[in-house]
Formats: structure tokens, sequence, C-alpha cells
């Protein structure tokens, strides 16, 4: 809780991105409204329904983004294995950052403080020219990149296979990854400089040194799944996942045919490609039945869309749904297979369920090798899934009780952690 001399406050937050992205804001709102404040979520217009509908208020910030079910090639290049950054930043965010820049200026108008996002390369250069109080946030360990923890990006998948311990070597991909994507984000730059504001220029590179607010960063993940490192900005706070996964305030648990399923026979494999991925899934769900019934086990497919269903007909031992609550599902499962999103992976983590992480591009493989390191999954590479290896892979990880014991571990663990209050006292604290 508050103290009691807090004053309540508007507090402006800004993301983009996928329902992982903004998912942990909305639970971030919902604290912070129970706490008398004002929370304000800027981002893409098609989330406003969702956000007014949690009793936040909305301000649009371009660019627009489609509907997901309507934009499968967009997010086919968002989610290509190593150029779907590039894509993101180069292609999707730096032709508006103009308009992002002016967007958050309106929206920031009577703020108190604003809560930034890892991707949200407008956000810096407001909160520094209009001189906010400001809190920046990361979603996922490979945000606060660590020579001592090194982590394995998209756009260097060969990374993985680098001595983790070898530091000469994590110097040489950072540096890499540091000139790469420098020359993606060139319009930030662009942009300090045509401001003009002394106080937005020199403030490094927009993915690493430049994102983080000089006071606070919020780390919205677990201690347990990315440690505090030497090297991370020293005002970093570890807070825990920030959990929230309702479709909209209507639909907060299982259906009652999904209900039945789980609960009539032995604990189903899963199968989900989170809220993004899903729409570049190709024959991911293809396979993943396959193996499933190779295994001869009782399956649930979350596939995002019903309306065309890239499955055969499914059997009384399968079910097909476009979304469900992970928090509902998950620990009802046997094994989880994923795309290694960080919502979807925190979910899958406080479940206590082995998972079996496929990842498409972005923080995935990152967030699958953490999941193998953990000892609770394995990680196999999206271009290498087929019903053969998915099923190799899922068979080993039922057979072997380490896994389920490990994964077990790790939710208790967590239990003990409350990332929405502990960021809401952090907020609360910068006012």
């Amino acid at each position: 809780m508050p103290s009691l001399h807090r004053p309540t406050a508007r507090i402006v937050m800004t993301t983009f991105g996928s329902f992982g992205d903004l998912h942990p804001y909305l639970a971030i709102a919902r604290e912070l409204r129970r706490r008398g404040h004002t929370p304000v979520i800027a981002t893409s217009e098609i989330y406003r329904e969702k956000v007014c509908g949690e009793g936040a208020e909305f301000a649009p910030v371009r660019p627009d983004l489609p509907a997901p079910e309507a934009s499968g090639d967009l997010i086919e290049r968002v989610m290509h294995p190593t150029r779907g950054p590039e894509f993101l930043f180069r292609e999707l965010l730096m032709p508006h950052l103009r308009d992002s820049y002016n967007d958050l200026n309106q929206a920031c108008r009577n703020a108190d403080l604003f809560v930034t996002h890892p991707v949200t390369f407008a956000a810096p250069l407001v909160a520094r020219h209009l001189k906010l109080r400001w809190v920046s946030s990361v979603l996922s360990p490979i945000s606060l990149w660590s020579l001592h923890d090194p982590p394995t990006p998209p756009s260097v998948p060969f990374a993985q296979l680098w001595p983790q311990s070898n530091r000469l070597v994590n110097l040489t991909l950072w540096k890499m990854v540091r000139f790469i994507t420098a020359r993606w984000l060139r319009p930030v730059t662009q942009l300090q400089r045509e401001i003009g504001d002394q106080s937005t220029l020199d403030t490094g590179h927009p993915l690493f040194e430049g994102q983080h607010a000089p006071e606070r960063v919020l780390a919205l993940f677990s201690s347990v799944f990315g440690q505090a490192q030497p090297d991370w900005p020293a005002q970093t706070r570890v807070c825990g996942f920030c959990f929230f996964d309702r479709k909209d305030a209507g639909h907060p648990a299982l259906s009652p045919e999904l209900a039945h399923f789980t609960e009539k026979g032995e604990a189903p494999l899963v199968f989900t490609l989170g809220s993004a991925a899903v729409f570049a899934a190709r024959d991911f769900f293809w396979q993943s039945q396959l193996a499933a019934r190779k295994l001869r086990r009782r399956a649930v497919y979350v596939i995002g869309d019903t309306r065309s269903p890239p499955l055969q007909s499914p059997t009384a031992e399968e079910i097909v749904m476009d979304y469900v609550p992970y928090s509902e599902l998950f620990a009802k499962a046997a094994v989880i297979v994923h795309q290694g999103g960080i919502g979807t992976t925190a979910q899958a983590l406080r479940a206590g369920v082995p998972q079996l992480v496929v990842p498409f591009s972005h923080d995935q493989p990152d967030n699958g090798a953490r999941i193998s390191r953990l000892g609770c999954g394995r990680m196999l590479p999206r271009q290498k899934y087929d019903a053969v290896r998915a099923a190799q892979q899922l068979q080993a990880m039922m057979a072997v009780p380490k896994y389920l014991e490990r994964a077990r571990h790790i939710a208790a663990q967590m239990e003990l952690e409350d990332g929405t209050r502990a960021a809401c006292d952090e907020i609360e604290s910068m006012l």
C-alpha cells in the first residue's frame, strides 16, 4: 500500500507491441488506480477498447497497427528469425518516430510521472525535453545487456554457441550488436538534434543506455529468471513479473468446454504462439498435432483465430481455442510448447510446468536459452521444429522428473514475488 502522504497522480505509461508488451502495464494501471492514481496508457489505437475496459485512460500513439489477424505479412516480417528486429526498427518504428514524439507530447500534458517501454524510442526524448519525472522499464533481461550474463540476440543466432564465460567474446558480440542497431536507429539521433534541447543530446545508444531513466529503471521480470548484474544501470530495481491475461473484462476464466476437457483426463500438452507469432504460425500447429498424436497425448491448441484452424479435424482428445487466459490453463498442462515471448514465458514459469520453447525472433531466443539453463525446459529453434523433433523433445521432458521438479521449484520461488505491487511502490517513490 502507498504511504499516506503520497499524493494522487496522473501517471502516463507508454508501450508498443503485442499483448506481452501491453499486459504488464495494464496490471500496473489496475493497481495504481486502486491506490487512487489516474493511470494513462499511451499506445497503438487497436488497444483503446482493451485499455478503457480496464478503467485506465487511453492516449493514442502512432504508428497505428492493423489488427493481427489482418496483418499476416507484417507479422511474418516482424517475426523473421534474423531480420525481424531490423524490420521492426527501420521499417515500422523509425518512419513514424516524429509522429510518436508529437503524440506522446500531447499525452504527457499534465503528467506527474512518465513510464516508458524499451522500444518507444520517442519517449525518452519527450521525457527529457519536457523535464518529466521519468521511470523507464524493461520486460525481459535482454533489454539489460550484460557482459556477465550475455544474451542470445536474434540477429546473431550463433551467439548461443559461444562460451558464456569468455568476456572477450561477449564484448565483441556487444560491440557488434551496438554497431548494427545504431544504423537502424539513426532517426532517433537526428530527431534529438532537431529538438535542439541540450538535455536530449549525448544520451547514448537508444537501445542501450539511451533508453534508461537516470533515477529509476524497473525490471519487470522475476529475479529467478534474470538476476541483477554488476554492469546493469545502478538505478535498476528488479520487481518481478506483472501478470495480466484477460482478453477483456468479460472473459476472466476458461470456457466451460475447455474446463471440462482439462478435468476429464490426463494433463494435456498445450501448444500456443502468444498473441503475435500465432499469426505467423505456418505449419507449427500442423506439426504440433502430428507430434501429439505420435505420442498419443491429449492436446490443447491455442491458435489465435478459429476461423481458419491450421489443423486436421480435432478428435475427442484434442481441443482448439482462439484465446485462453494462460493463468487458468497452463497449470493444467503436462508440457507447454510456446514461442518464448516474455508474457507467455512468465505465465508458464508461474504455472510450474515444463516448457518447450520454439523461438521466432526478438527476445524469444534469449528467453528460451534462459529456460534451458534454469532446467525447467528445453529450446528447439523454429526452423527445426517438426513433428518428429517435437515428439522427441516432449517425450524426453515427460520421461525425466527433473524438469517438472525444477519447474515447480521455480514457481514456488516466484510465489514470493509480487511484481505489480513492487513496481507500483517504486513508481510512487518517484512522486
